[in-house]
């Protein structure tokens, strides 16, 4: 028999194995035997051999390419290799990435310079009628924010953002609240629906003032209590600023209760709030389930959120006298004063979030 040689094809003992190298069985092409060596094994050994022709192909034409030279893609990529970068919090990355899925294939491939100021006026036009007067607001303030950084390696100049031209008006923010009496229906008609889990996170978050993001990542070892209550220690997901989550004696009875139904011990790092099927309740379970007990509770029409609740925290609390200062203690944000990029982070003053929780009290009398 002639000798036949296929590409990674060998013969032992007289038989035949298509045998790829380390490379190929790392992206799932294994070893396989064809059977005796002969003209059924080679024709194994070929149909493999295609099989993976093609998936090269298809990588190839897949894979990136390198970033063009002096190009806006260039300077984000270099950014995202940074310290800095990887110093924003995760809430904060997820922005910027998802802007530039916006960005990346209108400007991606040129140079900053080559930009003008009609065509941001014209980009973030579109976005406005194709998506929302939101997304292109937040998209043309994630560019303002890259240019800075593309101007900061020299890409470009720092005072020629083609979008200083265009108005970037901010869409009217949302101004619906809740009640304390709303929230404790939802409390109610979430535990007596079998929602125990979200019973437990919406009296949470309705005293502590966490987003829905910081109240489902809630942790047993981040609990503790001092002689005026249960507070949680926590650094916020947006900002990775420190904030006290504080509870008042009603909203540990919930959680408490909500504990002892789950029949297991928690580890102090396992998320503590969880939906019906037991898992940890993610961005949209949470959301799913608050609509169901949200219908339920007020009906179809109601269309307020659980991240209204901060808001309804912070109106509560200036109706009873609190300062903005104060509130933005509680909200471990910058309410009372200007944002700032490079603001440091500051211990939280539990003091002051304690005087809030006792302005809201007062406030919703």
């Amino acid at each position: 028999m002639a000798v036949v040689r296929l590409p990674y094809y060998v013969v032992r003992n007289g038989r035949g194995y298509w045998q790829p190298k380390k490379s190929m069985r790392a992206l799932g092409f294994e070893c396989t035997a064809c059977g005796p060596d002969g003209p059924e094994a080679h024709a194994k050994a070929q149909a493999l051999n295609a099989k993976w022709r093609e998936f090269s192909q298809e990588k190839a034409a897949t894979a990136p390419s390198a970033p063009r030279r002096g190009s806006l893609e260039e300077a984000f990529a270099r950014y995202r290799e940074t310290p800095e970068w990887r110093k924003k919090a995760a809430r904060t990355r997820e922005e910027w990435e998802r802007a530039w899925k916006r960005i990346g294939p209108t400007f991606g491939d040129v140079a900053p310079s080559e930009v003008r100021m009609d065509h941001i006026s014209l980009f973030r036009e579109r976005i406005a009628q194709e998506v929302s007067q939101r997304e292109a607001h937040r998209v043309i303030k994630i560019w303002r924010a890259l240019w800075k950084v593309a101007a900061s390696m020299r890409y470009c100049a720092a005072g020629s953002d083609p979008s200083l031209g265009v108005r970037n008006t901010e869409p009217e923010r949302r101004q619906k609240v809740w009640t304390y009496e709303d929230a404790r229906l939802l409390v109610r008609g979430a535990w007596a629906a079998d929602y125990r889990g979200l019973a437990a996170i919406i009296a949470v978050a309705w005293d502590s003032s966490l987003s829905p993001v910081d109240a489902r990542k809630l942790t047993l070892g981040q609990r503790s209590r001092d002689g005026r209550g249960d507070v949680f220690a926590v650094a916020r997901a947006k900002t990775g600023r420190a904030a006290a989550a504080t509870l008042s004696r009603a909203a540990r009875r919930v959680l408490d209760a909500y504990l002892a139904s789950l029949g297991v011990t928690l580890t102090p790092d396992a998320p503590i709030f969880r939906n019906r099927s037991g898992r940890p309740y993610s961005k949209d379970t949470l959301g799913d389930d608050f609509r169901a007990v949200r219908a339920i509770v007020f009906g179809e029409v109601e269309d307020r959120t659980l991240a209204d609740f901060r808001r309804s925290g912070a109106v509560e609390a200036l109706r009873g006298g609190a300062s903005l200062d104060l509130v933005g203690q509680k909200l471990a944000n910058d309410v009372g004063s200007n944002p700032s990029l490079g603001r440091t982070y500051v211990p939280v003053d539990l003091a002051a979030v304690r005087a809030v929780d006792k302005a809201r009290r007062k406030g919703r009398k």
